[in-house]
């Protein structure tokens, strides 16, 4: 009887792991952005790959020069599908920095964004790069690196004191003020 027991739950196990199995490369070809995305895959975050799924997002690395000083966007390809264009200039960046650039923009699913979409995929950044942060390892202090860490602890002072700072902080940016009309 234990046996028998012992079998059904290492199968039900391996079924319900499988069913959150994704094929990463339907999200992009860039072992660069796989490796982030396996990351995710290992911590758990479904919900990124349930949205980018559902939206049939593909994720690449592209010029962003003419966007600004964008780290990440999340738009439309000419056909009309969502695609999650990272800022080149990243691409040798860690998988963990990268990875918290597609939890954040897989957040979006508005055409235009508004604060609390905004507020809430900055949030899965922040949080994100709260798990997957390797306390033993050097990063390069660059400007992404610099916003990660900015980011977490605005996300741990959130937590601690119960105040919005990640929002707080998009409501003051100049460049968020104009996007949302503020």
């Amino acid at each position: 009887m234990k046996n028998w027991l012992l079998t059904l739950f290492i199968f039900l196990a391996l079924t319900v792991t499988q069913s959150f199995a994704y094929n990463l490369r339907d999200f992009s070809s860039d072992a660069k952005i796989v490796a982030a995305m396996q990351l995710l895959e290992q911590t758990g975050d479904y919900d990124t790959f349930a949205n980018m799924k559902k939206n049939g997002v593909r994720v690449k690395f592209y010029n962003l020069s003419g966007y600004g000083n964008v780290y990440a966007t999340n738009s439309y390809d000419d056909f009309g599908r969502r695609v999650i264009l990272i800022n080149a200039v990243y691409s040798s960046a860690p998988a963990e920095e990268i990875a918290c650039l597609i939890a954040h923009e897989s957040t979006h699913v508005l055409r235009k964004p508004t604060m609390e979409e905004e507020t809430r995929a900055t949030q899965k950044e922040a949080a994100t790069w709260i798990r997957l942060k390797n306390a033993s390892a050097v990063y390069p202090q660059t400007k992404l690196t610099k916003r990660l860490d900015r980011l977490a602890e605005l996300q741990k002072a959130s937590m601690s004191d119960g105040t919005n700072y990640i929002q707080s902080k998009i409501a003051s940016s100049s460049f968020y003020k104009a996007q949302f009309g503020i």
